[in-house]
């Protein structure tokens, strides 16, 4: 990698810092090429991104952000992964984490907030984004829904009972 190139890696690694509300470091102990690639993958589906670094680029990088307080963890072959939901870096890492033994989290931070390894679990086991707002969309169409069958029930009775009558008169 050429001087050029390392300030463009560092620029767009300093970018991502910027923008992302969690980074959570892992260590590789010698993942394979497909272990790598899978737990890219699975980044990507939780709309996170997965990198490795040159600690001396990212710690660089760091300079600027919130994230300045990682530098400390950034030694030995680490991985950063980042989202921009504060949950879904964190679930990625942890359920990796639990299927590899070569795969190890070293800690993380949600902005100057710094993580321990018992913090970025925690934060995993939250309930993500859009989970959240889920719940919020239910909360406010459940009054909503309740109110409908409450005006539709005294008009169905009715209903009924002039059919029972008419049925009755029938007979």
């Amino acid at each position: 990698m050429d001087r050029a190139q390392k300030a463009e890696f560092v620029a767009e690694l300093n970018k991502t810092f910027s923008e992302v509300s969690v980074v959570v470091v892992t260590r590789n102990h010698g993942l394979t090429v497909a272990q790598s690639s899978d737990l890219r993958n699975k980044m990507r589906d939780a709309g996170a991104t997965y990198k490795v670094s040159k600690n001396k680029l990212a710690k660089i990088a760091l300079g600027g952000t919130d994230y300045l307080s990682l530098g400390d963890m950034l030694t030995g072959p680490v991985g950063l992964a980042s989202s921009i939901d504060p949950v879904a870096a964190a679930k990625v890492a942890v359920e990796f984490a639990k299927t590899n033994d070569k795969f190890e989290i070293v800690g993380g931070s949600m902005g100057a907030t710094l993580l321990n390894v018992d913090g970025v679990k925690a934060l995993a086991t939250m309930p993500s984004l859009d989970e959240l707002r889920a719940k919020i969309v239910g909360l406010l169409v459940a009054p909503a829904t309740k109110l409908a069958t409450i005006t539709q029930a005294p008009a169905a009775q009715i209903a009924r009972v002039l059919s029972a009558y008419a049925t009755k008169e029938a007979a």
